[in-house]
């Protein structure tokens, strides 16, 4: 398909908004500017790409004429570089149709990753801790930053619910596709006749929102400071340092408690919630986008299931896709970029499908 006059457009706009921001009143205005620099920064990846391509398709061209050459040794290093550049070709073709669709607004931001035990108790718990080492080391993997909020521990080790602050380059176009639930299948440790047990874990990602994005309204909270509960040390238990937040208008409520100053609870708190009413509002607005974005949590029951990782098998299965590697070992240690990759190829059929591409 010839994308040249697509091309076109797009550097028309790139060249407007290299006006735009070369502007020395642009942070007058805070959220314009966030969004011109992200929109610049997307359009110079796009037209890097198309520059790319065509510098590869001469190369290809010149190569096929090259392999018909009489002199016998560069007719053989130009058959060889071919497939390799086919190759090229066709990853940097499929990634400018990507680069093309329009673009979620929200893909470049850091995210929030939420999780929370389900069904099976204790062994839920564990590997929700599990689960958060997983993103823990992927994160490393990536480069990204990984911060703990918030967690609620379980009395065997795990934990109950933990939140996590990722960020670094695309974190939420990455992470996405980890909100679900996921179904654990494996013996567990306490289990003495050996058999397998079933419980699951619910993953929320959410994109993080940036204080322009969403307005607390003093009125619209109630923030209450309260003694910490849990283990914490002496500090935890003799300061009222726990701070919980209700956003009265939608019912929303979020607790933080794992710093160790009132001030820095609070401001995880106002964090996690202004994330919490953004992606609420960005639900909202694109129900229509795709099956990712409309069904992001469940109820956490056995029956509701986005991945599967069966332990005894070494087997993970991604049953939005119907994706199976055995694997597992690596992916428990953070290497999640296969099963990304082939979550990536089935959106991006489906959008480019949708936008008649």
């Amino acid at each position: 398909m010839d994308y040249s006059q697509l091309i076109a457009k797009r550097r028309d706009r790139f060249s407007e908004l290299e006006e735009a921001i070369g502007d020395p009143s642009l942070f007058d205005d805070p959220k314009r500017a966030t969004a011109l620099l992200r929109e610049h920064r997307q359009l110079k990846q796009t037209l890097d790409l198309w520059d790319r391509l065509q510098d590869v398709n001469r190369r290809h061209i010149e190569n096929l004429d090259l392999a018909k050459s009489t002199d016998s040794d560069l007719a053989e290093m130009a058959a060889e570089e071919i497939p390799l550049l086919e190759a090229e070709r066709k990853q940097l073709s499929s990634d400018l149709q990507y680069a093309l669709l329009p673009a979620d607004p929200d893909e470049d931001r850091d995210a929030l990753v939420e999780i929370r035990a389900g069904a099976g108790g204790d062994e839920a718990s564990l590997f929700a801790s599990e689960l958060m080492r997983l993103y823990q080391r992927h994160s490393e993997r990536r480069g990204w930053r990984c911060e703990h909020l918030e967690s609620s521990p379980s009395e065997v080790g795990g934990f109950k619910e933990v939140i996590l602050r990722i960020s670094g380059d695309e974190v939420f176009r990455h992470l996405k596709y980890e909100s679900g639930v996921h179904r654990v299948q494996r013996v567990p440790a306490t289990e003495t006749q050996g058999r397998v047990h079933t419980s699951t874990v619910t993953v929320a990602v959410l994109p993080e929102a940036e204080e322009v994005d969403v307005e607390l309204k003093p009125e619209d909270l109630r923030i209450e400071v309260c003694r910490a509960g849990g283990a914490g040390g002496q500090h935890v238990n003799r300061t009222e340092s726990a701070v919980q937040i209700f956003h009265l208008p939608t019912g929303l409520y979020v607790r933080c408690e794992d710093g160790r100053s009132q001030i820095k609870n609070k401001e995880m708190a106002l964090q996690i919630l202004r994330s919490k009413l953004y992606e609420r509002k960005m639900r909202e607005q694109q129900e229509a986008y795709s099956s990712h974005r409309r069904s992001l949590i469940g109820s956490g029951d056995r029956s509701e299931k986005i991945r599967t990782y069966n332990f005894p098998q070494s087997r993970v299965t991604d049953h939005r896709i119907g994706f199976t590697s055995h694997n597992l070992t690596s992916l428990m240690e953070g290497d999640l970029e296969e099963v990304t990759q082939q979550l990536q190829k089935s959106e991006m059929a489906d959008r480019l499908a949708e936008a008649g591409l």
